[in-house]
């Protein structure tokens, strides 16, 4: 996915827009971008990160130093080139999203048989940015632009717009990415995540609601649009995407982390001699899990994190594969003739538990690995975010294709966790895995660890179900 940010400040906003783009780093590694407007023209840098990070893209970029102004923008992008700076009907500004429209081609080809051009075509597909600033440059105004172009994707978008007079920040339709308002004296701050402003003196005032548009503008916050009745926030920020010090609509990452874990242990019945989390988004899991069980945590996989990054983050298989084998590296001495039970946020491909976590575990002599998985299993491509786009990449779903031979429309009865074909199901993952058992964490527990209700959540890749208004 990606994260955005924008500040709206009484003097120079540079320093903060910088720190709070930064902070947004684990949730992309393509491209990093920076808007600023001084009130009269706007400025804007884009970098490449896939060879370096934010931090030192940005601080050694002399046209970057010399930018300045009261109001900017900043994103971290896992796909497209952004933010960019689009000429609309209203004016100028500078556009940052986060979100994936899955019917971008049609909606580009209909735009272009009209004669609308577009600018930016990496590898012959549209920018989604430049996208969504036709759609809205449709509308009668601004804000009736941005609630046009939510009827016409099928997707998500969550939007930023820099203009001289301000910012525009609107919340995906349904809400399925956050946006967080935050102030501190003589400053405003939006932000996907809370995480991005805690050490620079914010303070959160409230969660924008699904749909809703608010503008910054002369240090003030103004409503422009309220928001909508259907919530469905994206359940994976809380299982693996999410960093663990942010919250979401009031619910700690961490703290939902915990909770999951706690209630794992509880519906676990293994003898083990010790829980260990893989990565980081595994550990909080194994601390729940520790704390309700009263099994000791050890950490027989160690993370060498300085020169790698998040392995689920880049697109290529090849480079997930490559930071999968080379990041992790074993404590064999904590291994040696140990039960285990590895928490895991989830298992979405399985290449990398599979070729790399678990080889690393039983070469080291363990005796018997159970795996735990903090969500059950993923079964249907995301549609909202950049993600899974194909069966072929979720591990459950290449399992069934084993099973029938060919991937079968009709998977309600693999979504039962007491039903045949569930359990028969489990048996042939721990036999492709190589683990001593599976159990996934059911829908209804990882759903309560939220505290926000199931209805207000996007569970889409693990039910295929999706809530639309009438």
């Amino acid at each position: 996915m990606s994260g955005i940010v924008g500040v709206l400040s009484k003097k120079d906003c540079k320093d903060d827009l910088f720190y709070a783009t930064d902070y947004h780093t684990h949730l992309g590694t393509s491209y990093g971008g920076i808007s600023i407007s001084d009130g009269k023209k706007i400025d804007k840098k884009i970098h490449n990160m896939g060879r370096a990070q934010f931090k030192s893209r940005f601080s050694e970029d002399i046209d970057y130093i010399n930018m300045q102004g009261n109001a900017g923008i900043g994103v971290i992008s896992d796909r497209d080139t952004q933010p960019l700076i689009m000429r609309l009907k209203f004016g100028e500004y500078a556009i940052c999203g986060a979100g994936y429209i899955n019917n971008q081609n049609r909606l580009a080809k209909a735009l272009i048989v009209e004669g609308v051009v577009f600018s930016e075509m990496p590898n012959g597909r549209v920018n989604q940015i430049e996208l969504v600033a036709k759609l809205i440059n449709r509308g009668n105004t601004i804000v009736d632009g941005i609630e046009y172009m939510h009827t016409q994707i099928d997707g998500s978008m969550s939007l930023l717009l820099l203009g001289k007079e301000g910012i525009y920040a609107a919340r995906d339709k349904y809400g399925r990415t956050p946006l967080a308002l935050a102030k501190k004296n003589g400053a405003y701050i939006v932000a996907s995540e809370t995480c991005a402003y805690k050490n620079l003196g914010f303070k959160t005032i409230r969660f924008l609601g699904p749909g809703e548009i608010i503008q910054l503008h002369e240090n003030k916050v103004t409503q422009v649009k309220k928001p909508g009745t259907i919530m469905q926030l994206c359940t994976f920020l809380f299982v693996y995407t999410g960093f663990p010090a942010s919250e979401y609509e009031g619910k700690n990452v961490e703290a939902f982390r915990e909770d999951s874990g706690r209630i794992i242990a509880r519906k676990d019945t293994v003898k083990v001699d010790f829980v260990a989390g893989v990565a980081d988004s595994g550990t909080a899991y194994a601390h729940g899990y520790s704390h309700e069980s009263g099994i000791p945590v050890k950490i027989p996989l160690l993370k060498y994190t300085p020169g790698w990054a998040r392995s689920y983050v880049p697109p290529s298989q090849k480079v997930r594969d490559l930071i999968a084998l080379m990041k992790q590296i074993t404590a064999d001495v904590l291994i040696r003739e140990q039960r285990m039970v590895i928490t895991e946020d989830s298992i979405v491909r399985g290449t990398q538990l599979k070729n790399y976590l678990l080889v690393k575990l039983w070469n080291a002599g363990a005796k018997e690995v159970h795996v735990r998985p903090a969500c059950p299993a993923l079964m249907f491509p995301c549609k909202f975010l950049f993600s899974t786009r194909r069966f072929d990449e979720l591990f459950a779903r290449r399992i069934l294709k084993q099973m029938h031979g060919k991937h079968i429309q009709n998977v309600e009865p693999y979504l039962d966790h007491g039903s045949a074909q569930y359990k028969k199901m489990i048996r042939v993952m721990e036999k492709d895995l190589n683990v001593t058992s599976l159990k996934y964490q059911q829908l209804e527990d990882m759903s309560a660890a939220t505290e926000l209700g199931v209805d207000n959540l996007c569970t889409y890749c693990w039910t295929g179900k999706e809530v639309k208004s009438s």
